[in-house]
């Protein structure tokens, strides 16, 4: 009996041991692939480059007519012609809409009628005062007759000219907003006239950017509906104050708009042409980290043979499209990292998949 308990015994020893020492391995097995060395991760590096750089100061703004006005009668009266579709140009001067003017026309004819009348007896009381028939008063009397009823007749013809609406400036109408027989009070909105060609672009900078604006200085335009046109103007006027509640100023620039692509109302990115830098640092934005504490990138060093990266603060200029200047804490031909930052620290080794440059070339128009 005790025998057979010492073999059970030494049975279930030898099974423990057994899988004591498969496990053992299985744990070294994971430490061992978990204490090799990680590879390098692999990152984009981008190029510092020196080049010519054109800034410019950018903004939203609004594009309008150079003249625009809702076209409206000054005397009342009923239309009886309307001599113009919706939508169509016309030039100074063209008649738009009749109104009726037979009554006018009738009081016209009498004071006409009343005016040679007073003309008559001026001329018969002058030929007769030579001969003392008269008085100078009386000659004095139908002297201002006539001149009252010369006003009376100019005054009605007046009346009657305003029955006859015309555009004041040449340009394109709107939708027609009256129809015939329609009765107008005075200062009814007819319909809509601007002028489209040139048109402005209104908009605003912030108060620090007034030393860098002047009137004439060359601006750059581009809407939705055109996205891929791009529109220069210049400035034709700044105002001379500032606003006290936004702090900024506004700014009128004037576009040639023959096209006609370029409507009063619409939606503008504004671009205000700075002078050219000859010799500036400009890098990539995707490279540069930017954060209220202050703009960064991770430089590429070479130690031992193995590329190492370091983060730099360092200070930015202005941003023209995929493009920042770089004005302090880099040098030219330094290599950054454009594409991998997130998974980076101080020292850490690297492996360079791609490298780029910045796209600035002399003459290079933003995109």
């Amino acid at each position: 009996m005790f025998l057979r308990f010492v073999l059970v015994l030494l049975v279930l020893l030898v099974v423990v041991a057994g899988l004591a020492w498969l496990k053992y391995g299985q744990i070294q097995g994971e430490i061992a692939m978990f204490s090799q060395p990680m590879p390098a991760p692999m990152v984009t590096a981008a190029t510092v480059r020196e080049t010519r750089w054109e800034p410019t100061l950018d903004a939203v703004g609004s594009v309008a007519a150079v003249q625009g006005v809702e076209v409206s009668n000054q005397v009342a009266g009923q239309i009886e012609e309307i001599r113009f579709d919706s939508g169509i140009t016309v030039t100074q001067g063209q008649i738009l809409v009749l109104l009726d003017d037979d009554v006018d026309q009738a009081d016209l004819e009498g004071l006409q009628a009343a005016e040679r009348l007073a003309a008559l007896k001026l001329g018969r009381n002058s030929s007769l005062l030579k001969g003392q028939a008269v008085s100078q008063g009386d000659v004095d009397e139908v002297s201002a007759q006539v001149d009252q009823t010369r006003a009376m007749v100019k005054s009605k013809q007046a009346t009657i000219d305003k029955k006859t609406i015309r555009a004041p400036f040449a340009g394109q109408l709107g939708i027609r907003k009256v129809n015939v027989g329609q009765f107008l009070p005075e200062g009814t909105p007819i319909v809509l006239l601007q002028a489209l060609d040139p048109v402005y672009v209104d908009y605003s900078l912030p108060e620090r950017e007034i030393g860098q604006i002047r009137v004439g200085q060359p601006v750059r335009v581009q809407v939705a509906a055109h996205p891929q046109d791009q529109f220069d103007g210049a400035i034709t006027a700044i105002t001379p104050g500032v606003d006290k509640g936004t702090r900024s100023v506004q700014v009128r620039a004037r576009f040639k708009n023959p096209g006609l692509k370029l409507r009063p109302g619409m939606f503008a990115r504004v671009q205000t042409v700075l002078p050219v830098q000859e010799r500036v640092l400009t890098l990539t934005r995707e490279a540069v980290t930017f954060n209220t504490y202050g703009d960064s990138v991770f430089l590429v060093e070479e130690k031992d043979g193995k590329l190492t990266v370091q983060r730099r603060q360092i200070k930015t200029g202005t941003v023209r499209g995929d493009e920042v200047a770089v004005l302090d804490g880099l040098q030219a031909g330094d290599r950054v990292v454009s594409a991998g930052q997130v998974k980076l620290t101080n020292g850490q080794e690297v492996q360079i998949q791609a490298e780029t440059a910045t796209q600035a070339q002399t003459g290079t128009k933003p995109q």
